[in-house]
């Protein structure tokens, strides 16, 4: 404030002498010890302002003098702006708004979700899912929960039942996991499984109830056999999923009426979850080739794929996108599966400022089944820990997963063969 006061005296001082000058010089020289005509002042001595003007008339102190801060170097003097700060010459210019850009969204997508070991193989053992897990239900996606956690969607199969309850199952292989298994899902960043396999039905429709109980304990979104669901994201995305198995062959009928319900109710993204194939065999038969082609063409975004244990080529067919198969991930089923290749497929939505929805790209993270592989001393008995790991890009194992999803791989053998499975276990 005391500059400023200082400033504008400065002001009126230059404009009270400025006017003088003009005056006297508007009259003449006048004649030497003579007084200028109207005027009180007659030498340039006497062209000062009285001192109680000075001090007492401008409200000046001897502390705010014209030696006192103010001079030609000074940042408030009078050859800067008049000794006027720059923020007080021009007002700041505002701040520009950002002109909205598209908003870009992933959605993974996993394979077979085995959640615990097979019946032959109890929970005590070392190698068990449950004593790999030994408690810490973070174990099993510890190594690539990463690419789940910041996505906005991902959807999987869960192929085990979720029971506290002892059932009994009639099938050749049945897979009971504890209700508490289902949060391995949730803190693994799954948000969506489909339910609609061949094992749903291991404890028969008790154990079906209780696997949706546990799933909605937990939190976790499911689709159930011919049905399905529209789920809306965090980010208002709204994802519709059809679930279906109908024994390995999902109707394409039912499945077009279902992708036309889900347009009409708003859905901005479709999938197809279908569990069909031939297990063990790396090229997808003619009846998957046709559902996920018809599909596709009835309006269809992506067609989820599993049950064969191995991965299948991806195809992009009319617009949309054909996973044949995933594969298995996290799979307590075998200690020690034929095929321990898998991948993580991720696919980019852009949408735009008008609310449309389109594919930006897609991607995939070639993995092992397990962390443990084979050719690091662990041998084909025990190598799966059931902690699916990312291989290194652009090693022999990452280059084999791309040549399966990509339909070059060539397969020493196809097929599975279970007939002497019961009489490994003696």
């Amino acid at each position: 404030m005391k500059k400023l006061i200082q400033v504008l005296f400065l002001i009126l001082l230059c404009i009270l002498l400025t006017g003088l000058i003009i005056l006297r010089a508007q009259q003449g020289p006048a004649p030497e010890g003579d007084v200028v005509p109207g005027s009180d002042i007659d030498t340039a001595d006497d062209m000062s302002l009285p001192d109680d003007m000075m001090a007492d008339d401008m409200g000046m102190t001897d502390d705010m003098n014209m030696t006192d801060g103010i001079g030609m170097d000074d940042d408030m003097g009078m050859m800067d702006n008049m000794g006027i700060p720059d923020d007080m010459m021009e007002e700041p210019e505002p701040t520009p708004t950002p002109e909205p850009t598209p908003e870009l969204f992933t959605i993974s997508v996993i394979g077979d979700e085995t959640l615990t070991s097979h019946q032959m193989l109890s929970d005590q053992s070392e190698y068990s899912y449950a004593g790999r897990m030994n408690g810490d239900y973070t174990y099993p996606f510890k190594n690539t929960v990463q690419y789940f956690t910041n996505d906005e969607f991902t959807i999987s199969n869960l192929e085990c039942t979720l029971s506290d309850s002892q059932m009994y199952s009639p099938q050749q292989f049945y897979f009971r996991a504890p209700a508490a298994n289902a949060q391995i899902l949730t803190l693994g960043g799954v948000d969506f499984v489909t339910t609609a396999n061949n094992h749903s039905l291991d404890f028969g429709q008790a154990g079906l109830l209780s696997t949706y109980a546990a799933l909605e304990e937990y939190g976790l979104e499911y689709g159930k056999e011919d049905e399905f669901k529209i789920v809306t994201t965090e980010h208002g995305l709204r994802i519709g999923v059809y679930c279906a198995y109908n024994d390995y062959i999902p109707s394409k009928d039912k499945a077009g009426a279902a992708i036309q319900q889900m347009k009409a109710d708003g859905a901005d993204y479709i999938i197809c979850a279908f569990h069909w194939g031939q297990e063990l065999y790396y090229e997808p038969n003619a009846s998957q080739i046709d559902i996920g082609r018809a599909c596709i063409d009835a309006g269809a975004d992506l067609i989820f794929g599993c049950h064969t244990h191995c991965l299948q080529p991806i195809e992009e067919y009319n617009g949309g996108i054909i996973l044949y198969s995933m594969g298995e991930f996290s799979f307590g089923g075998s200690t020690s599966p034929k095929d321990r290749d898998t991948a993580i497929f991720q696919v980019t939505l852009k949408r735009d400022l008008d609310g449309t929805i389109t594919v930006d790209g897609w991607d995939v993270i070639p993995c092992c089944v397990s962390s443990r592989p084979v050719y690091e001393g662990y041998t084909l008995d025990n190598y799966n820990d059931y902690c699916p790991t990312p291989y290194e890009e652009g090693s022999e194992d990452y280059n084999r997963v791309l040549s399966k999803l990509n339909g070059s791989y060539q397969a020493s053998s196809q097929g599975a063969d279970y007939s002497n499975w019961y009489s490994s276990y003696g």
